[in-house]
């Protein structure tokens, strides 16, 4: 269809714009008016970082189409106060540290501020309601709440407007609220994110990914692509001029697939093209054949004799193995009155952050490769880098851009090879931004796990032996695989002083999604299999939850799993002050039926830990053993 005009208004400002019919409103503010305080997190209407309002209604201006802004009147969070200055919302989200990634904030303001311009009064439960449809990933929206019921408080003359000014610091910081000192800009919707950033004669990228978990690429055939109009270049493989390979301990992951893939997602080849769209057309141009091979998707399949190989360096597909050893195991168990054995299991879980993978990568004017994205471990990327271009590391340079919420999941380099390969190939800036489909099938994720658990005990509770086995499934790369066995190994037996251990955590190559660094590294797939471990281990004694980890709690002197000997430890403080704010009253639990737990009926009484409500979930097996 012909492109055709539009007149509106924008933060007050009447705008005349020729566009495309196939734009949407988000497109149109950020790319049209440089307006990037909307984001797009999800493209799909769900996260309301893109909210905007439309004729003084909010409105999610990515589901609604260019053409609707005709005649109407649009303000952003840019709109909202003078450059420079902030509303009593945004000043309230200042003084109560609502922002943290700040990625869903903007939105956030719009959304509050819809909620006050529709009623001033709004109690607490219609705050909650007018702003659920907005999502927020830091927070826990504790403070978000606070800063609007302070907000609305402020305007109705309840509080004094000193309320919003953040709070001052006494003798000390420690102990006091500090202000942050990028909240005024994320509030404001002035901070970029790497997919706001702009540059002069920048192209646009976008990535042919593969529809095969596991399969052997016999060839490519980009000269299609190459000649359609208005694309700069193809980068593939064959463009890596140096050392193809990337990762956190084993650099496995080439920049784009190399020889074959292996995994659904993988990236094949990268256009660079003048528009996002002239970029996708060309991808449907790229020729590639495919030889499908066996796949494995079950970690206890890569284990077995013959199972299909993801990686020639790795026979076995075993990433890595990590043993603990302490005292004596078999006298351990000799010596309890009873044992329990019990499997548990942890599924593969998505990061979710707001902002989704972006970059920009340059060549500036002294031959310097530059990527500006939200990487979380910029210096290792720098030093990858170098090696994959063959450049020396004062030629390679990573700015990190503020990280739209991260949890680990922006520690692995991924995208940012392709955007320096086509920036050395075109000596032109290149963007590439994710969609949330492509972040959700492509970026790592948290390690799926299973845990055969078996622990021997006395009569009064005391543990004497643990055998502790975890299988992950690692995915197709590496990536953090290793350190998060590591530290599943170290913290496998959780805050208690045992004298026999036998831990092994291990982590298989598969062709699922890789999986990668996630909040906890490991310590919540091993935590989940001990703390349920220990709620069913008392009930099955008739202890209290909370008394049989006094039993067995570390304290100063005592040796870790590791055998480092502790010089503190407040682990009774902790579990005071748990006890205390929960309302427990002390005693046996008594649960109907089995030690496993009939969780329902009156009159039962539950541990009050997370690994018991959820052992049942988590766990497929479990027997009681009396020792011989």
């Amino acid at each position: 269809m012909p492109e055709f005009d539009i007149d509106f208004t924008v933060n007050g400002r009447p705008v005349s714009r020729r566009i495309d019919p196939s734009l949407r409103l988000l497109d149109l503010l950020r790319e049209g008016l440089a307006l990037t305080g909307a984001k797009e997190g999800c493209g799909a209407g769900e996260c309301g970082t893109c909210s905007v309002f439309i004729d003084g209604k909010l409105v999610k201006s990515c589901l609604m189409p260019a053409a609707k802004a005709q005649g109407a009147s649009i303000e952003t969070v840019e709109g909202l106060a003078r450059p420079g200055e902030l509303t009593p919302v945004q000043k309230a989200f200042h003084r109560t540290g609502a922002s943290q990634c700040g990625y869903c904030i903007p939105g956030m303001v719009m959304a509050a501020t819809s909620a006050l311009r529709e009623n001033p009064d709004a109690g607490l439960e219609e705050l909650k309601e007018r702003m659920g449809g907005n999502i927020c990933r830091c927070t826990g929206y504790t403070k978000i709440i606070e800063a609007v019921e302070i907000a609305r408080d402020v305007v109705a003359g309840k509080l004094p407007q000193t309320a919003l000014d953040p709070e001052g610091v006494g003798a000390s910081w420690i102990g006091h609220n500090t202000a942050r000192l990028d909240a005024p800009s994320k509030v404001s919707g002035r901070l970029a994110y790497a997919g706001d950033m702009v540059m002069p004669g920048m192209l646009h990228m976008q990535v042919l990914r593969s529809p095969h978990a596991h399969a052997r690429i016999v060839r490519i055939d980009t000269s299609e692509a190459e000649a359609l109009p208005g694309v700069a270049c193809v980068v593939t493989a064959d463009d890596v001029p140096g050392e193809d390979g990337f990762g956190v301990f084993v650099h496995d992951q080439p920049v784009m697939a190399r020889g074959k893939v292996r995994h659904v997602g993988e990236a094949v080849a990268a256009v660079a093209a003048e528009s996002v769209r002239i970029a996708r057309e060309a991808l449907k141009l790229i020729r590639v054949e495919y030889e499908e091979l066996p796949g494995l998707y079950d970690p206890e399949d890569a284990l077995k004799p013959g199972a299909p190989v993801i990686h020639d360096y790795c026979p076995d597909n075993v990433v890595k193995h990590i043993p603990v050893r302490k005292g004596d195991i078999e006298a351990g168990f000799a010596a309890a009155d009873v044992i329990i054995e019990d499997e548990f299991a942890t599924q593969q879980v998505e990061h979710a952050y707001l902002e989704p993978e972006a970059g920009l990568a340059y060549v500036d004017h002294d031959d310097v490769v530059t990527v500006i994205s939200p990487s979380q471990n910029i210096t290792h990327h720098r030093h990858m880098l170098a090696d994959i271009l063959a450049r020396p590391i004062n030629k390679v340079r990573f700015i990190m851009s503020p990280v739209g919420g991260g949890f680990g999941g922006k520690e692995d380099m991924i995208y940012q090879g392709m955007l320096a390969l086509a920036a050395l190939k075109t000596h032109r800036p290149i963007r590439l931004i994710f969609t949330r489909e492509e972040s959700i099938a492509c970026s790592a994720k948290r390690h799926p796990s299973r845990t055969r658990y078996r622990m021997g005990l006395t009569n009064d509770g005391r543990i004497t032996a643990i055998e502790f086995s975890l299988l992950a499934d690692g995915g197709a790369y590496g990536m953090s695989s290793e350190g998060v066995m590591r530290k599943a190994a170290i913290l496998s037996c959780g805050p208690y002083e045992v004298d026999n251990l036998k831990v092994d955590t291990k982590v298989v190559y598969t062709n699922n999604t890789p999986s990668g660094a996630f909040r906890t590294f490991g310590g919540m797939q091993a935590q989940f299999a001990t703390e349920s471990m220990m709620d069913i281990a008392a009930e099955r004694l008739g202890l209290d939850p909370f008394e049989i980890r006094r039993r067995n709690m570390m304290r100063a002197g005592s040796l870790t799993h590791t055998q480092q000997k502790l010089n503190s430890a407040a682990i009774d403080r902790v579990l005071d002050a748990a006890e205390a704010s929960s309302g427990w009253e002390p005693g046996a639990p008594t649960v109907r039926g089995s030690t496993r737990g009939d969780l329902a009926g009156p009159g039962t009484r539950q541990p009050c830990t997370l690994g018991a409500r959820f052992a049942t979930a988590g766990a497929d097996i479990e027997t009681v053993k009396v020792a011989s």
